[in-house]
């Protein structure tokens, strides 16, 4: 390399201002060097740090009709670690139309930048280009493809992909684990963790995170003891993320207490470590332990956020502590925690209200507040109406649930039944005449069962 060459390649790395860059470029143009691999991997790796992509990626391609494939391969890899969407599929057009050929380093960043972007269709596209050139053979290739369709929520593909894959590794299995979880279909998820250790292969922090994860929301607490056992004998240190794992699957699987120990085992937390253990106190109907958390939370420097209140509240409600609710919220609207109340926050005080039998309060928080209300609000609403005897806020509740969902027979059914019950039969009438003019036809055998978040609405068979 010339003696040019080698200072162009150090200012490069003691490159600090955007106007150097552009003096460099000048150099570059000047001394015949931009086609030069090595100071082009320099190039942009400052470029990079100085937030200038988009001049390296313009100086390339003005510069040189037909960059060599590494040029290429960084830029396209420096777009993908720095987010900037699309740009790597434009560069891959780019070699595609001038016959730079791409090779097995082209395609795990592409198809990377697909997957943060969930760009199905493209991925496609590249992935029948992946087998006409040759590359499918190579594992970062086809882990690469796993994580385009597990991102897009395709696990059909996903699956496909991974069934063919003639090796796996730790990724190939973790990608499998991660996409089932994503698309909440958690038992799968499991399933493929427990076939991941039959093939011998040892999991990694990713994937325990990922496996306690569908533990967590399928209520898998053995599975969930030995992934904790797991760590332990491998001694592990349980990181931030790990320990927040855990304490989540522990606190959903109704072990809180296991919970708060590997709480107070890890060195370091973060909100949403605090944010776990409240939740699970939350779901433990613990409210009042759940409140002295949420003040140590604050004691001890760490921001609530809005998840924090949801857990909070709902600890409140599940607990029956309506003024320590009302407390919480009213510094809430009044700025104390750095952010307005949402309709999620709302939500949880008509829930407070309505399961300690308040309807007026629970109608008046809805009528106080600045958004639409959901349907899990009405849902609030008119489980208490209908428990406490009001049958006039009962009946304005199932309303507003049927404009929220005209398509969804269940509402009418619970109309017909409440007008049924006071006699009102031409009201029984004409809410079956509107469910007849819809197609509608009543459900039977299933039940709506509320469940946390109160958005969430699970349907279970009645056997």
């Amino acid at each position: 390399m010339s003696t040019v060459a080698n200072k162009i390649i150090s200012f490069l790395n003691n490159c600090t201002s955007p106007s150097h860059i552009h003096q460099i470029q000048a150099q570059l143009v000047l001394q015949n060097l931009q086609s030069d691999t090595t100071i082009a991997y320099h190039f942009i790796a400052s470029c990079q740090s100085l937030r200038l992509l988009n001049s390296a990626h313009h100086f390339f391609f003005t510069q040189i009709p037909k960059p060599h494939v590494f040029i290429c391969n960084s830029l396209i890899k420096a777009f993908s670690h720095s987010h900037i969407p699309h740009y790597p599929i434009s560069i891959y057009a780019h070699m595609h139309k001038n016959s730079i050929l791409p090779n097995h380093f082209t395609f795990p960043f592409l198809l990377k930048s697909l997957a943060d972007v969930c760009d199905l269709k493209q991925g496609k596209c590249v992935h029948t280009h992946v087998v006409k050139l040759g590359h499918l053979d190579d594992i970062y290739v086809r882990n690469s493809l796993l994580d385009v369709y597990a991102s897009c929520g395709h696990m059909g593909l996903c699956r496909k992909v991974f069934d063919e894959m003639p090796e796996r590794d730790v990724v190939s299995w973790t990608v499998l684990i991660m996409g089932y979880r994503n698309v909440r279909n958690y038992d799968d998820a499991l399933i493929a963790f427990e076939r991941m250790q039959y093939a011998g292969v040892t999991p990694n922090h990713v994937t325990m995170v990922n496996a306690l994860a569908a533990c967590a929301n399928f209520g898998a607490l053995e599975m969930g003891v030995w992934i904790h056992d797991f760590i332990r004998r491998r001694e592990w240190e349980l990181d931030v993320i790990l320990g927040t794992a855990l304490i989540d699957m522990y606190g959903k699987c109704g072990k809180i207490q296991e919970g708060l120990s590997v709480f107070e085992s890890m060195k370091k937390k973060n909100a949403f470590t605090w944010n776990a253990v409240i939740q699970g106190l939350a779901l433990a109907k613990s409210g009042e332990e759940a409140v002295w958390w949420f003040n140590r939370m604050m004691q001890e420097g760490f921001k609530v956020d809005e998840v924090t209140l949801v857990a909070v509240l709902c600890a409140c409600s599940h607990s029956g502590l309506v003024e320590m609710g009302r407390q919480i919220f009213r510094a809430l609207v009044d700025g104390k925690y750095g952010f307005s109340p949402t309709v999620k926050h709302y939500a949880c005080m008509v829930d407070i209200f309505a399961r300690a039998g308040l309807v007026e309060d629970a109608f008046e928080c809805i009528k106080d507040m600045p958004y639409e209300p959901s349907k899990a609000i009405w849902g609030s609403l008119l489980a208490c109406g209908r428990a406490h005897g009001n049958v006039e806020l009962s009946e304005f509740a199932a309303w507003k649930l049927v404009d929220l969902e005209p398509e969804n027979s269940a509402y009418y059914v619970v109309l017909s039944n409440m007008y049924a019950e006071m006699g009102r039969w031409s009201d029984v009438e004409k809410v079956r005449d509107m469910m007849k003019d819809k197609g509608l036809n009543k459900d039977l055998g299933w039940s709506s069962v509320e469940s946390e978040p109160p958005e969430q609405v699970n349907q279970s068979i009645a056997l």
